[in-house]
């Protein structure tokens, strides 16, 4: 029996450091992701020229499945990956990490694995642009049922809405883990899905989720209002238990019970890729593990206030994990 298993893309992150100009010259909006193909990868790459390269596994889900599996969940990660460097590097992080990986199949062999160019600027925020390769278009021949109707909550990244296949294969995954008595755990992902794949996150929320993990300018492009309280009043009708996160002001808790506001510490950043994901996967694995609402979001700060002070999505290693876990 798993704690948790997500559903998301299979990508590889390479990071680089950039300034603001590489921005404008290439007409990327910044602190958002774009979706592109192969070629403009290439001319991208090519335009980055010297600069240094940093490669490793990344997703949004994947992410927030190893931050869970390394904060002491049992895990599973159901994804696409194709036959090639980035697909075997993908599988064997996850893999050594102890979380159940979709493997590369038949199928799959043919097409490449997705990869994401992550730009950072010196103020620590990420611009993201993803190539999904294979992980573009997925079905329902790539779900284990039985793992869902044993998991205690499935976890779904909104990246998948930009796919109309995609999304119908994680709503239905999520009709099994309700059916089933499961949780079902959303991210709304980026202010890109929610302004150009609107009806693909509304398949995915379908009546309502049991929680709801977004940050603050997610809340008010799917609101569509400049009111965060209106945001977060119109996300609770959708979610049972909703977290809003706000950088250095915390995170917004909201459930039955109450509305609360959850403090963090103030660090410099250095990325903030993956902070979001860091904080899922955080508050997940307290929540899983019987801690309150508040607590859980407690933790998730500092977790997330962490991994923001180094460069990648994820910890350096599982020992980073384990400590955070055991100073909560």
């Amino acid at each position: 029996m798993f704690d948790l298993v997500g559903i998301g893309n299979a990508i590889v992150d390479t990071d680089v450091e950039i300034d603001e100009v590489f921005l404008e010259n290439e007409s990327l909006p910044k602190g958002q992701m774009t979706l592109i193909d192969s070629n403009r990868m290439a001319e991208l790459v090519g335009h980055l020229g010297s600069r240094a390269m940093r490669r490793r596994s990344g997703g949004s889900a994947a992410n927030t499945i190893y931050a869970a599996q390394a904060f002491g969940l049992a895990t599973s990660y159901v994804c696409q990956l194709g036959d090639d460097e980035n697909g075997r590097h993908f599988y064997s992080e996850m893999h050594n990490a102890g979380i159940v990986t979709s493997q590369i199949s038949a199928l799959e062999a043919e097409q490449r694995s997705g990869q994401c160019l992550v730009l950072v600027t010196p103020d620590g925020q990420r611009t993201m642009c993803t190539d999904l390769g294979v992980s573009k278009d997925f079905g329902l021949e790539i779900v284990n049922e039985s793992n869902l109707r044993e998991a205690r909550c499935l976890y779904i990244e909104g990246y998948l809405s930009s796919s109309k296949r995609s999304s119908q294969t994680a709503a239905y995954s999520a009709a099994i883990a309700r059916a089933s008595g499961s949780q079902v755990a959303l991210t709304l992902s980026d202010i890109s899905m929610i302004e150009s794949c609107r009806d693909g996150l509304s398949c995915l929320l379908g009546n309502g989720v049991d929680i709801l993990f977004c940050n603050a300018d997610e809340a008010l492009a799917w609101a569509k209002t400049d009111r965060l309280d209106v945001a977060v009043d119109e996300l609770n009708d959708i979610a049972k238990e909703l977290y809003v996160t706000m950088g250095s002001d915390g995170a917004k808790v909201c459930t039955s019970k109450g509305h609360w506001q959850i403090n963090t510490d103030v660090v410099i950043p250095v990325d903030t890729n993956g902070a979001g994901d860091m904080f899922a996967g955080a508050c997940l694995a307290a929540r899983l593990k019987d801690a309150s609402a508040t607590e859980a979001a407690g933790f998730a700060n500092r977790a997330a206030a962490r991994v923001i002070t180094q460069f990648g999505a994820r910890l350096p290693n599982l020992a980073a994990y384990h400590q955070l876990r055991t100073t909560a």
